[in-house]
């Protein structure tokens, strides 16, 4: 029996990165509030088949779904329309490689990759090239700079605001 299973290391995890996924499913969370989406943090897994067949389970920084209703037990069977990984050390490789891989394949709209260390967002976006094969496109990388620029771009109306995801209160 395989059971898929991938152990990462997540010991010394800064507290940094907590507050950024938090600081975004709070200001997302206020405007979904009246919606048939729904914002999750990092307590929510999702399982899924890859296209080898095996069962896959992840569970992202922060996602959109908007179709909660989709779960067995407790863990998602639909993909979420949005995902969001705020880079550590220890997963970086794995976020940028694998997952995103396994979310392109899942067709999922719309990855973040955010790096709270550069205060950095990198907007990826999904896309189908001429046989209809998935793939991301990086949309945007978001800094100090331009971070008017930030918004989830498959969800226009939601406002994030580039000062408050980073605000770690120190």
């Amino acid at each position: 029996m395989d059971l898929n299973i991938q152990i990462t290391d997540m010991a010394g995890a800064y507290i940094e990165h907590s507050m950024v996924i938090m600081n975004f499913c709070t200001m997302a969370a206020r405007q979904l509030k009246n919606s048939m989406c729904r914002v999750f943090s990092d307590n929510v897994q999702y399982k899924w088949l890859t296209k080898a067949g095996d069962e896959k389970i992840v569970i992202p920084d922060a996602t959109i779904n908007c179709q909660i209703r989709g779960r067995r037990g407790a863990s998602f069977i639909n993909a979420p329309q949005f995902v969001m990984e705020v880079l550590s050390d220890s997963t970086e490789q794995y976020d940028r490689g694998e997952k995103m891989e396994l979310y392109k394949d899942q067709e999922i709209n719309e990855y973040w990759i955010v790096n709270w260390r550069k205060r950095q967002v990198e907007i990826y976006c999904l896309d189908y090239d001429g046989n209809d094969n998935p793939n991301y496109h990086l949309w945007k990388v978001v800094t100090e700079e331009n971070k008017d620029e930030l918004r989830i771009v498959h969800f226009p109306h939601l406002h994030i605001d580039f000062e408050e995801l980073f605000n770690l209160g120190w």
